[in-house]
């Protein structure tokens, strides 16, 4: 398929992903990386590298990176090297960043994911594990600025792409992805609202067939709608300047969510820049195969493997599968339902249908459903078996969300929910229906079906909605000859 223009230009996109990783103490210092405790009450002197101290590799860390290498297909580097990355600023005291640059720990692999019925795959470069730095605070000091050293030090494995993405549709859609994957297997908690999972968009814009243009990168995305909202904007402005005959400068830029705009901070640097040379104070980093093996032999099933399997087992559509493994907790819920009740496409309607609509309405996670799993398998059961109708069904959810009852079959039993299945009351019933409402009965002889559905909504509301419809509709038809 080819790449969608606008206006006449290619638009090209690339990711760096900064993904806080899920550890306790910092990468080189044993300094808790909890969130929210005052300012500098927890940079200790290695963070701030204080003469006389040396980092100490956070082996935690490393087996997070292992874990992302091997749910994206990646190379785990037998042996990669820490590197000084040097450059100014006020939240970084000591002078440099201990990153990785040469040789880092993940190399190439992909992340794969649907964009309607299209699967998009976008190319990984690597993924480098290092340090943060830390905040700089203007709002809270009256017109002055603080520094924050709480996060310096604090393990990031930034992940970074080719530049494979042609629509901000994509990106935000491999954003959702990747943050899919790192929650997923338990090395970030994806909290972007904290900055533990922030993404560095890198947009230019060409002519079909051209070079690539000069990038522009939008930095530290927290929110896949402001994602969207600062991408379209840099493809609109650098479209214009462009159009204009003005030329594009690299630069480093921000989103304004307030104005809707992206703004420069300041112009790129490249790496040279940087001034990149091996840490003196970190040997190597040597990773032997039988820590990936024993990381490989107790990774979890991924998302892309389970929808997979959820085909193949339950029988369910490929986009249900692929909704339902959005979260392993919704992943998980599904599966406890499906085979509990043995329903599993029912269980998956209901999953997706109203529970979902309850959660995004309540704002709530599945983990926080008032619904046990064993309680909606229950309900799922006595619509199977024809105890329940549907409609008699969502009375029953309705209690069991707002906590009325826990025992499904009291709550049909308290509330005569029960479906009427005597065929012998059923025939009454549609015996009174077929002489009160001869007209009806008249033009379905004539052929039209519409006055057969009136009469099924007949019977229905004569038995207060406890027929069978499939059992009332057979048994209707049946005497209408």
């Amino acid at each position: 398929m080819s790449a969608k223009l606008i206006h006449g230009y290619e638009v090209v996109i690339g990711f760096e992903t900064h993904t806080q990783l899920a550890t306790h103490s910092k990468i080189f210092s044993r300094a808790s990386t909890a969130f929210g405790a005052e300012p500098n009450t927890q940079a200790c002197a290695v963070d701030l590298a204080l003469p006389g101290t040396l980092p100490v590799m956070n082996r935690e860390a490393v087996a997070c990176a292992i874990k992302l290498g091997l749910a994206l297909g990646s190379t785990i580097a037998p042996r990669s090297i820490f590197a000084r990355k040097n450059y100014f600023y006020p939240d970084l005291p000591k002078g440099y960043q201990i990153s990785q640059f040469e040789i880092p720990v993940v190399q190439g692999g992909e992340v794969s994911f649907f964009l309607g019925d299209e699967k998009k795959t976008v190319r990984l470069v690597r993924a480098h594990l290092e340090e943060d730095a830390g905040k700089s605070l203007h709002e809270e000091f009256h017109g002055m600025s603080g520094i924050d050293l709480n996060r310096a030090g604090t393990p990031l494995l930034e992940i970074v792409t080719e530049p494979d993405m042609r629509s901000t549709e994509e990106a935000v859609a491999y954003a959702k992805e990747l943050h899919k994957i790192v929650t997923w297997i338990g090395i970030c908690d994806g909290n972007m609202q904290e900055g533990s999972f922030r993404c560095d968009a890198n947009v230019s814009v060409r002519k079909p067939g051209q070079p690539l243009g000069t990038r522009r990168e939008i930095k530290n995305l927290n929110s896949f709608r402001f994602m969207q909202q600062a991408i379209d904007y840099e493809i609109r402005w650098q479209i214009e300047e462009l159009e204009d005959g003005r030329a594009i400068e690299q630069a480093t830029v921000l989103f304004n969510p307030d104005t809707g705009e992206t703004r420069a901070m300041r112009t790129k640097e490249d790496a040279a820049d940087y001034r990149y040379f091996p840490d003196p104070d970190l040997p190597p980093l040597v990773i032997a195969p039988e820590w990936v093996e024993s990381t490989r032999a107790q990774m979890t099933e991924l998302p892309r493997a389970m929808a997979a399997r959820f085909v193949q087992d339950y029988g369910l559509p490929e986009y249900d599968a692929t909704t339902l493994t959005q979260s392993k907790a919704m992943a998980a819920y599904f599966e406890a339902v499906a085979q509990a009740s043995g329903q599993a496409k029912l269980a998956s309607n209901w999953i997706m249908g109203e529970m979902s609509r309850r959660l995004n309405v309540g704002e709530m996670a599945v983990e926080q459903a008032p619904l046990t799993t064993a309680q909606l398998a229950t309900m799922l059961a006595r619509i199977a078996d024809g105890t329940i109708s549907n409609n008699a069904a969502k009375q029953v959810f309705d209690a069991l969300w707002q906590g009325e009852g826990g025992d499904v079959d009291a709550i049909i039993e308290s509330r005569g929910l029960k479906q009427m299945n005597d065929s012998g009351a059923l025939e009454k019933i549609i015996d009174e229906v077929i002489a009160a409402n001869p007209d009806n009965v008249a033009q379905f002889k004539a052929g039209k079906d519409k006055a057969f559905n009136a009469l099924v909504g007949q019977v229905m509301k004569a038995s207060k909605g406890k027929a069978n419809p499939q059992q009332a509709t057979d048994l209707l038809r049946a005497r209408l000859g």
